[in-house]
């Protein structure tokens, strides 16, 4: 391991010092190319030099220990022993989650795909609750959010709804949302109080560019439609929906949000780039199981991973057995302790199958 991060903090020095060149200054893409992995191991290197500086202090405390007459001052080696030894450890699990693999797709924004599952109604309210409860979420990181197809009900629910969500980092954020979220409620158009218990599906796909999945023209089925809508004045007068087939996997996705054919038709493709990607993650996933013992996954969309209880005002996840007492909150926004966990979670589990 160590040996590792030497050789990693002599790259970063000669990107520091490349970055100092003014030829490289000149050339825009290659100084933003070396900034990038520059900046990639910044954290890494920093980490690496607190905790070469933690054994030096330690070896220079054990030899005050060892050496000095002064009580006082054994003492007060002793106690600083015992603090650079739990700051050593800290420090050394801290190097092996930064030097585990890194997910190419975590830097990137998401698409989003959030569909009522079992409970009719009462499922499209609550896959409403979770669009909005993400869109708090992506507020609170500054991210935007863009609706790229829905498909809404007369009570304020949605069948389905498609978001893209662009920011940094989007994707290692929210990767592990993908999969089943039960609500158990009394819902709003039950008479009788009785407590239902429905479930939306959660798709959370990292954003494709052209450069990871090309896409030829000749494979595409491009269809176009009247978006309906519920009247008056928002209804389209023309063909602005779009439906793109991808012929070799038989893949249809749909964009009508747009009155532009033209952006409709840009944010079908972007879908369907992104949803090519998630398959082939998928089947590389596949592959990785099989030569595994031990398998770490991003959720799987079947997958029960989470039950809100409004009645208890409790929300748990399954996966790490967490439960928070705080529904309302949660709802509005409020993920940083089950994404954070979750995050801990998988890459522990990662570190004991590599």
């Amino acid at each position: 391991m160590f040996t590792k991060l030497d050789a990693v903090e002599k790259r970063y020095e000669e990107l520091a010092a490349e970055l100092s060149k003014p030829e490289i200054v000149s050339n825009q893409p290659f100084y933003q190319k070396t900034a990038k992995e520059h900046s990639s191991l910044t954290e890494l290197v920093n980490t690496y030099r607190e905790y070469k500086k933690a054994t030096r202090e330690l070896a220079e405390n054990k030899h005050i220990l060892q050496n000095e007459k002064d009580d006082e001052l054994r003492k007060l080696a002793k106690d600083e022993i015992a603090h650079l030894e739990e700051k050593q450890s800290h420090l050394i699990q801290h190097l092996k989650v930064l030097l585990l693999p890194k997910d190419p797709n975590d830097e990137k924004s998401i698409i989003l795909e959030i569909r009522a599952g079992t409970g009719g109604d009462e499922a499209a309210l609550f896959a409403s609750d979770l669009f909005r409860m993400y869109s708090r979420f992506a507020e609170s990181r500054r991210w935007k959010v863009e609706i790229m197809d829905s498909n809404p009900t007369g009570i304020g629910g949605f069948k389905e709804i498609i978001a893209m969500i662009d920011g940094t980092n989007v994707y290692s954020n929210l990767k592990y949302e993908s999969g089943v979220h039960r609500v158990q409620r009394v819902p709003k158009t039950e008479a009788s109080g009785r407590i239902h218990t429905s479930a939306v599906t959660v798709a959370v796909m990292p954003e494709a560019e052209e450069v990871d999945v090309a896409i030829n023209e000749k494979d595409l089925q491009i269809d176009v439609f009247r978006a309906s809508g519920p009247g008056g004045q928002g209804v389209n007068t023309t063909d602005s929906a779009v439906r793109i087939t991808h012929i070799p996997s038989g893949m249809v996705v749909v964009c009508r949000e747009e009155r532009s054919q033209l952006k409709n038709k840009a944010k079908a493709l972007k879908l369907l780039r992104s949803r090519l990607l998630e398959q082939k993650i998928e089947e590389q996933e596949k592959l990785e199981r099989a030569t595994r013992k031990s398998y770490v996954g991003t959720g799987d969309r079947s997958e029960k991973i989470r039950t809100y209880n409004f009645p208890q005002n409790r929300v748990t996840d399954h996966r790490i057995g967490l439960t928070i007492y705080q529904l309302d909150q949660v709802l509005e926004g409020k993920l940083d302790e089950f994404i954070t966990t979750l995050r801990t979670h998988y890459q522990t589990e990662a570190m004991k199958s590599g």
